[in-house]
């Protein structure tokens, strides 16, 4: 039995013809039509690829504007673009910063306005000829104008067209104002370099790069045979390696080095050039190569060697003459000085040589000069010096004798006695057989203890008194004069080093009142010499005076018064004691002798007050003024005066007054006639009275009886120093006597 349709069955019933979807599979396309849609497909596929690449071509194409308006904008090189007319239609930022004016500024500008007045017409000459294509193609260089003035440009100028056939003109700009300078710089370097000085350029390894063309002139090498060598093929044999050390540690010490150098020529020849050698270093302090100036001073040394021989030779004999000797002289006494050894000068006179000029005539007196000259040179030492003096004189100095004044007098006359023989030996003179004989004069020289013209005139003076003596012989100056000068010399010569050997030595003397209480102390110098003992002030400090000692002697005295006074103030009895120093008329008329005082006072720490300043009344008084004003600035701190040796000088009354001493000495001398002259005993008498009338303090020195002593104190004066108040003594024995 079939089933009844449903109402539902009814509804989706599919209509006559139609297809039922859901029940049947659709029928396959036809193979045309799905080749078809497959190449469609794979079109569609390359479109979309095309269009990619269109769109990275686009990007790149962009990108490659943009990467050439920017190579173009800030090129190294500016460019521009001129119109017919020379109107600028066209730049780039280099451009416009090489001519410092702003870009918008420039389009439409003439360009003739930019170029500088001297070069207008050619600026213009080339913009016709290019522009009108007379020229295709023009390099050339102009001044162009800037901002902050003209520079160099080098223009390249290139003929264009532009699309409507408008005709254009490319221009690239360049700045060479940096090369032009280096160029205009080797220029002149190539210029300097073929000068008339000899130029050698080497490596850093001393390898000759380049040679000009005076250095081949002077050395006869041409540069072929130089370059690639070292400048080791000059040496001439007349320099040790020291000298070649100290060159080149002075070269790469400082960088430079000149001086008198001795080379060799091709051809053997020794010859003297200035040489300046200069090291080249780079930026990183390295030597890079050396350059060397050469200067040929062969004829200015044979000049120099000329005019020494006019000036210093006697042109007959060829022996130094007086201004030579006089050099020499001044030369061997430094050297004694250093050395401390006696030197001799021997003025010899031929006997009767006039004589011979008359009988035999002037030309045999010369030969016979020739001879005596030859004689005396061979008759000393190499070191010695022979002079001409003029006529028939001669001096010979002899240096380094010997530290001992008998030694080298010995040796001096040693050498008179060859000299005298030798010249009594017969002479040639042409057909003549001569004989001469001299007369000597010796004196012997240390040190500058006595001027040149001194030291001369005393050796002619005693070749006198050889002739007077019955010539052919030799004296020596005066015996007890050159006696007492080398005693005096020996005595300059210990003076030099005795403060430095501790020689000094310092004495104390009391001063004390009537009353037997002390009240201070004079300091006293006295040099201990090793072999002549104990040595007094008199002896020696006019000689320190007059070699210039006196102010380190001074120095010394018042920074050990410093010390001394210090030491005292540890101690009741010597604490209050006042201590008087000597100072000489040199030492206080040092500009500084006051900040000299000052300092010592502040170094030693010792009281001002307890310091008394003692000065000769001879020497004070050459500049009233500038004593007034030291002595002021130092009473000012404390310090005391004293005028010492007073009645021995000159002074005034009204000089006197004006000072403001503190104290006046009577000298001893004075003193020690008391009673025995009767002027001298009036003289203490007035002393005293003025002491008293200027509102001075009174002292005598040199007290050594009682009947001194009581006379003094009988007429005012009341403090007394002398041996019978107190000898000088040490300071250990002075601070014991007192019961330190």
């Amino acid at each position: 039995m079939k089933n009844k349709p449903t109402k539902l069955d009814k509804q989706f019933k599919p209509r006559t013809g139609a297809v039922d979807r859901r029940a049947r599979s659709p029928e396959p396309l036809p193979h045309s039509m799905e080749k078809l849609l497959h190449e469609l497909r794979e079109h569609q596929v390359e479109l979309e690829m095309q269009n990619e690449e269109l769109q990275q071509a686009r990007a790149a194409l962009e990108e490659s504007h943009h990467r050439y308006l920017s190579l173009y904008e800030f090129a190294p090189v500016g460019y521009l673009t001129l119109t017919l007319e020379g109107k600028i239609i066209e730049v780039n930022l280099t451009a416009a910063g090489l001519l410092g004016i702003d870009r918008g500024k420039l389009i439409n500008h003439p360009f003739t306005e930019l170029v500088s007045p001297q070069d207008s017409d050619r600026c213009y000459l080339l913009l016709k000829n290019v522009l009108k294509h007379e020229e295709e193609h023009k390099i050339t260089e102009l001044m162009l104008k800037r901002s902050n003035g003209f520079f160099h440009a080098r223009l390249d100028c290139l003929p264009v067209t532009a699309d409507d056939q408008t005709p254009l003109l490319r221009v690239t700009l360049t700045d060479i104002t940096e090369s032009k300078r280096i160029e205009e710089e080797l220029r002149i370097a190539a210029v300097a370099f073929e000068v008339q000085e000899g130029i050698m350029i080497t490596n850093a390894d001393n390898v000759i790069l380049r040679v000009n063309r005076a250095f081949t002139d002077i050395t006869g090498y041409s540069a072929e045979e130089l370059i690639g060598q070292t400048p080791r093929m000059f040496k001439s044999g007349y320099h040790d390696a020291n000298f070649y050390d100290e060159m080149w540690e002075c070269i790469h010490r400082s960088g430079y080095w000149q001086g008198e150098i001795w080379d060799q020529r091709k051809n053997g020849e020794i010859y003297p050039k200035w040489l300046t050698i200069t090291a080249v270093k780079d930026n990183a302090g390295n030597v890079t190569h050396y350059v060397g100036s050469h200067t040929d001073i062969s004829e200015r040394k044979a000049s120099e060697e000329e005019i020494k021989l006019l000036a210093y030779y006697d042109p007959l004999t060829s022996l130094p003459n007086r201004r030579l000797l006089l050099d020499r002289l001044q030369q061997a006494l430094a050297a004694s000085a250093r050395s401390r050894k006696y030197g001799a000068l021997l003025f010899i006179d031929l006997d009767n040589f006039k004589s011979l000029n008359d009988h035999l005539g002037h030309d045999m007196g010369d030969i016979l000069l020739q001879q005596v000259a030859q004689r005396l040179i061979d008759c000393v030492r190499e070191g010695d010096t022979v002079s001409r003096q003029g006529g028939d004189e001669f001096v010979i100095m002899l240096e380094e004798l010997s530290e001992n004044v008998e030694e080298a007098a010995v040796k001096a006359k040693a050498i008179g006695e060859k000299i005298i023989a030798s010249l009594n030996q017969a002479y040639r003179l042409v057909n003549h057989e001569y004989r001469s004989t001299p007369s000597v004069g010796i004196t012997l020289f240390i040190n500058h203890r006595h001027e040149i013209n001194t030291l001369l005139k005393r050796a002619d003076i005693a070749m006198y008194g050889a002739k007077a003596a019955g010539r052919n012989t030799l004296r020596f100056f005066d015996q007890d004069m050159q006696k007492a000068v080398t005693a005096r010399a020996a005595l300059e010569a210990d003076l030099r080093f005795a403060l430095g050997k501790n020689q000094f030595k310092l004495y104390f003397q009391r001063q004390a009142r009537h009353d037997g209480q002390t009240v201070g102390a004079e300091m006293l110098l006295r040099w201990e010499h090793p072999k002549r003992g104990l040595i007094l002030p008199h002896e020696f400090v006019p000689l320190a005076e007059e070699i210039g000692l006196i102010l380190t002697i001074g120095q010394w005295v018042l920074e050990a018064a410093g010390a001394q006074l210090k030491r005292w103030e540890n101690h009741e009895r010597t604490r209050d004691l006042q201590l008087a120093v000597n100072v000489s008329a040199r030492q206080f008329h040092q500009p500084n002798f006051a900040e000299q005082v000052r300092a010592m006072l502040k170094k030693s720490e010792a009281k001002a007050e307890r310091l008394k300043l003692e000065f000769a009344e001879s020497l004070i008084f050459g500049d009233i003024d500038d004593t007034i004003d030291k002595i002021k600035i130092l009473k000012e701190i404390g310090v005391g005066f004293s005028i010492d040796d007073f009645g021995t000088g000159y002074s005034s009354l009204k000089c006197l007054a004006q000072l403001p001493f503190d104290q006046l000495k009577i000298d001893q001398s004075f003193v020690h006639n008391i009673g025995v002259k009767p002027t001298d005993t009036v003289i203490v008498q007035t002393i005293i009275g003025m002491a008293g009338s200027l509102g001075m303090d009174i002292i005598a020195e040199g007290v050594e009886t009682q009947q001194q002593r009581e006379f003094l104190e009988r007429h005012g004066c009341r403090v007394y120093q002398g041996n019978l108040i107190g000898k000088a003594m040490p300071p250990e024995a002075f601070e014991q006597s007192l019961g330190v």
